[in-house]
């Protein structure tokens, strides 16, 4: 059998270890069989132990590389990226883990991501979809030369084309879309219609979804504690909690996060 890799990567202080501690919970609860799950971070401190751990690849960046968009993911296509083999499945820190994993790594297409952007609710209809980074799956080492590419020109490809999802469906072999219904947006899927969402919660996830992909405005933390503020701004706004994303982290291994969230707002 294949080499089945989870990937997260996190660096600065936005996304604290809990983000990574949760969603190894979660996927733990949703892969069965074998597995390896790696963050690649700049400080391991606090990573619960089932959690392996390297540096995130330098690969030439500059200050305005790990300040706009997610440039460091790059280092993930490297040849030889610390002797990791086989598939790997990249997710956002800031995802949802909701459903079986495993069908994730038996997509056979060589590279499979989101269809993004204003799109993403058509999915594989669409004929020109734009690749969005938040749920990837490919086979570690076939895609080197994303990073070559990269490191040729830094800066040009910051100024081309600004974050590095476009650099990536720039540079990648050829890529396809997950099945519509697996990675979904909080913000795009489930939550209700401008005015509608005053009065209704967000919906809760299908029984077919695997990963609720909280991008942007709000991050999960917003919307955790338990005291009807109001999280994000118009027009993507709602009350906290989200029901089922504050049981999410309770079981997961979130609780401090939910407290102290409940502190800050009481």
């Amino acid at each position: 059998m294949t080499d089945r890799v989870v990937l997260c990567m996190r660096w600065g202080t936005l996304y604290p270890p809990v983000y990574a501690n949760v969603l190894y919970n979660a996927v733990r609860d949703h892969l069965k069989g074998d597995f390896r799950f790696v963050c690649l971070t700049d400080d391991p401190v606090g990573l619960d132990d089932g959690i392996e751990h390297y540096p995130i690849p330098d690969l030439g960046y500059s200050e305005r590389h790990w300040k706009h968009g997610a440039w460091p993911k790059l280092g993930v296509f490297l040849e030889d990226l610390y002797g990791l083999t086989g598939r790997a499945l990249f997710i956002d820190m800031d995802s949802f883990i909701v459903g079986d994993l495993g069908r994730f790594f038996e997509e056979e297409a060589p590279f499979l991501a989101i269809c993004g952007g204003k799109d993403w609710r058509r999915g594989r209809e669409n004929p020109n979809p734009d690749l969005a980074s938040g749920v990837f799956a490919f086979d570690i080492g076939h895609e080197p030369q994303i990073v070559s590419a990269f490191q040729a020109d830094p800066e040009d490809a910051f100024d081309r084309l600004s974050l590095e999802q476009r650099f990536i469906q720039d540079r990648v072999r050829n890529w396809s879309v997950w099945p519509d219904a697996w990675v979904i947006s909080f913000k795009r899927h489930l939550c209700r219609p401008l005015l509608v969402d005053r009065f209704l919660p967000p919906r809760d996830p299908d029984p077919e979804t695997a990963v609720v992909a909280f991008h942007g405005d709000p991050r999960p933390v917003d919307v955790l504690a338990n005291d009807g503020h109001n999280w994000a701004t118009f027009p993507s706004y709602g009350k906290s909690p989200v029901r089922w994303a504050r049981e999410y982290w309770l079981k997961y291994g979130g609780e401090e996060m939910v407290a102290a969230q409940d502190r800050l707002r009481g």
